[in-house]
C-alpha cells in the first residue's frame, strides 16, 4: 500500500469514528430532551401559598358535632379534628402553639374561607359542584350517606323517605347542607336550623320528630343518646364525599393538602400504620355499622418530600 493510500484510509476511518461520536452524542441530548422535567417539592409548594410564613394555621371545624368536630371544656375532639391535626402537622403546625381552630357552623364554611377567617375548613364538608365554585377542595378524605334519625318511640312508624313525606312529622336539618337540598328534591318539607345538634336538641324537646343529615353526624349524636335514638337506614341522594375546603385562589396550598392526604392513603394500601385509621378507630369506627377505609383523594399532584415533613 502506497503512503497515499494509507493517509486516504485513515482519513476515512477517523471520519467514521467522528460521524458515530456525533450521532452518538446527538442522540443523548434526544434522550436528554426527552425527559421528565424536575418536580416540585413540597417546600416550593408552600413558598407558593398564602400560608407561608405565618405563625399559625386557621382551621375551620365544627364544635357540636359529636365524634366528628366538638368542642367540650377547652378542648377540640373528633374525626375532622384529627384529620386536621395531621395535615397541620404535615404543613409543619404541629403543637398548640402553631394551630388555632375557628369554631365554624354549617352556614359559615363557605364565608369563613372566602372571607379569610381560615386557611382551611375540615367540617363534614361535601365536595359539590356547586361549591367548586366557590372554593377549592382536597379529597375525599371520608365518603358516608344521607340518613335519617328519628326517637326510638317513633322507630317503627317513620322507615321511608315515604314516611317523612308524611305532614304529619316535622322534619329538621341544617341549613346549607347538601342534605337540604336532596330532602327538597324529594319533596320533603323540613325545618331548617343552624346546626344538626339543634335539631337534636328540638326533637328532645319535642319540636321535631326526625332529623336527616349524613350518617357520620347522626352517628356522634346516637353516640352521645344511644338510648333515645335510632338511625333508619334509608340511604337517599348519592354518596357524600368529604373534602377539606381550601381558598378557591390558593391551588398551591390545595395541592399540598390533596398530597398528605394521598400520602395517608398510599401508607393504609401498604398495610402500614396510618393518621387516617388512627383517627377513625378511636372516634367514628366504633359507631358506624360497616367497617370504612380512606378513600383515594382526587386530582393529588406529584411532589418530592425530601425529608418526608415540610419544612418548618
Amino acid at each position: 500500500m502506497s503512503v497515499s493510500s494509507a493517509r486516504s484510509t485513515v482519513r476515512s476511518v477517523a471520519t467514521t469514528v467522528a460521524v458515530a461520536v456525533t450521532l452518538t452524542l446527538a442522540a443523548a441530548a434526544g434522550c436528554d430532551s426527552r425527559q421528565e422535567p424536575d418536580l416540585p417539592s413540597v417546600q416550593e409548594k408552600l413558598r407558593e401559598s398564602h400560608i407561608y410564613g405565618q405563625p399559625k394555621l386557621r382551621i375551620g371545624v365544627a364544635t357540636n358535632e359529636p365524634l366528628m368536630g366538638e368542642l367540650r371544656n377547652g378542648v377540640h375532639s373528633g374525626f375532622d379534628v384529627e384529620i386536621a391535626r395531621y395535615i397541620a402537622a404535615s404543613l409543619g403546625y404541629e403543637g398548640e402553639q402553631r394551630l388555632e381552630f375557628v369554631g365554624v357552623s354549617t352556614e359559615d364554611r363557605i364565608p369563613a374561607l372566602q372571607g379569610g377567617t381560615v386557611d382551611l375548613v375540615v367540617s363534614s364538608f361535601s365536595m359539590t359542584e356547586e361549591r367548586e365554585k366557590l372554593v377549592s377542595f382536597a379529597g375525599p378524605y371520608f365518603v358516608t350517606t344521607q340518613e335519617a334519625m328519628v326517637p326510638t318511640r317513633l322507630k317503627d312508624r317513620i322507615r321511608t323517605i315515604e314516611d317523612l313525606r308524611d305532614p304529619a312529622y316535622k322534619v329538621c336539618t341544617s341549613g346549607g347542607s347538601t342534605t337540604e337540598a336532596e330532602l327538597e328534591k324529594h319533596q320533603v318539607r323540613t325545618f331548617v336550623v343552624k346546626d344538626v345538634g339543634d335539631c337534636v336538641e328540638g326533637i328532645r324537646a319535642g319540636r321535631y320528630d326526625a332529623v336527616s343529615s349524613d350518617e357520620a353526624l347522626l352517628a356522634g349524636f346516637r353516640s352521645r343518646f344511644p338510648t333515645e335514638f335510632e338511625i333508619i337506614d334509608m340511604p337517599f341522594g348519592t354518596s357524600e364525599l368529604l373534602g377539606i375546603g381550601v381558598p378557591i385562589g390558593d391551588p398551591a396550598l390545595r395541592d399540598l393538602v390533596a398530597f398528605f392526604l394521598d400520602k395517608s392513603y398510599q401508607q393504609e394500601r401498604e398495610g402500614l400504620a396510618s393518621s387516617w385509621t388512627a383517627a377513625y378507630n378511636r372516634t367514628l369506627g366504633p359507631w358506624l355499622r360497616a367497617e370504612k377505609r380512606q378513600p383515594q383523594p382526587l386530582d393529588v399532584p406529584k411532589l418530592v418530600d425530601f425529608d418526608d415533613k415540610a419544612p418548618r
